[in-house]
């Protein structure tokens, strides 16, 4: 029988109800990493509205590893006390709980999206030094102010390869189904594997195996301390959507790597890398999820699709087309928490058990 929107999916030992997923969102609404009340209903009104999976935001594996001071954390035991009851409730709905660890690279130290989004500097009180492959700026021309980075030493590189793995344990204790490495939009790992950015002449630097290095290195010491009944998730930007960037052929040779070292499921973003992407991010959106089902054949890994998904019957067709096993959507789950409710009613599926139960009881059947 042909999958759908609302067949349930297996990997490893987690079931996931159907193939709908909130994707990744900057909240801008922590304190020192740590999650507050608006993750609890953030995160839970999407459980309750029936999505099969929710990721939670961009989560800092340091405190220079944050894009701003208020953006999400996981390094400490504070971060997963205050994610445990959080994970706990939208497990009560049946979804699946992942949340993406990260490295802001040299797109750090940012004012929030909120406040303009420009570099603080390392004197302000909210700013501090930012790494990369090299000691380029993200803009240097920008209107924006873009710092310079400080290029990271091997040793650096290892230490923040640690970082990751401390982080992965600490998801593991939060309850956590899924965990994915962010290697995607101009952030740390994603500027070492770009050719756009890293220009290094030593291991980690060259052609795409060892612009890949950090990255496979980080993803290895990180699933051998995350369980193999769960998932491990990368999330990629499958294209630069740059000149001379990282190609979808690339993307693809990286994808095999990935999988060879355990790696269960890859989510097919783009762009980031440089300001020249940031056009063609929104012009070729809707094209990520068409790349995703390039490399779901490439790679024979399950993929996520995400990228200019609004409507119930797009999203069927991708998972109907063998393009993706699970679709993401970011803006569509911010205007309707309840998108997975509305999908199941226009695709004609049994709504009633899609809303919990204290909804789906009065609405359901209506």
């Amino acid at each position: 029988m042909t999958p759908s929107l609302f067949s349930p999916l297996k990997i490893n030992d987690v079931t996931f109800k159907n193939r709908i997923g909130m994707s990744p969102m900057c909240q801008y609404s922590s304190t020192d990493g740590v999650a507050s009340d608006w993750h609890m209903v953030h995160l839970g009104a999407r459980a309750v509205g029936g999505v099969g999976f929710i990721m939670a935001e961009c989560t800092a594996v340091s405190a220079t590893g944050r894009i701003s001071t208020v953006c999400a954390g996981l390094w400490n035991d504070t971060q997963v006390a205050a994610l445990k009851p959080i994970v706990a409730f939208q497990l009560q709905f049946g979804a699946v709980t992942g949340t993406q660890i990260s490295h802001s690279g040299r797109k750090g130290s940012a004012a929030t999206a909120l406040n303009g989004g420009s570099h603080l500097d390392a004197v302000d009180p909210d700013g501090w030094e930012t790494v990369g492959p090299t000691s380029d700026a993200f803009d240097p021309d920008g209107t924006r102010l873009w710092k310079a980075p400080r290029a990271l030493s091997v040793p650096e590189i290892l230490e923040i390869q640690g970082q990751f793995v401390h982080s992965a344990k600490l998801a593991l204790e939060v309850g956590y189904d899924l965990l994915e490495v962010h290697c995607a939009h101009g952030y740390l790992l994603h500027s070492f594997l770009t050719p756009l950015v890293n220009t290094r002449d030593d291991e980690y630097g060259g052609d795409l195996r060892a612009r890949a290095r950090f990255l496979l290195e980080t993803v290895e010491k990180v699933r051998a301390v995350w369980p193999s009944e769960k998932v491990l998730s990368v999330r990629l930007s499958v294209d630069d959507f740059a000149a001379k960037g990282h190609t979808l052929e690339d993307t693809a040779q990286v994808g095999l790597w990935l999988k060879d070292l355990g790696v269960d499921i890859l989510d097919c973003s783009g762009g980031g890398a440089v300001p020249e992407a940031r056009g063609a991010i929104g012009n070729r959106t809707a094209e990520q999820p068409g790349m995703a089902g390039v490399i779901r054949k490439k790679t024979g890994l399950p993929v996520m699709a995400v990228g200019g998904i609004t409507d119930a019957a797009q999203a069927d067709g991708l998972i109907k087309s063998s393009k993706a096993d699970i679709i993401l959507l970011g803006r569509e789950m911010m205007r309707n928490p309840h998108w997975a409710f509305n999908a199941a009613k226009e695709l004609d599926v049994d709504a009633r058990h899609v809303l919990a139960e204290q909804y789906g009881f009065f609405v359901g059947a209506s």
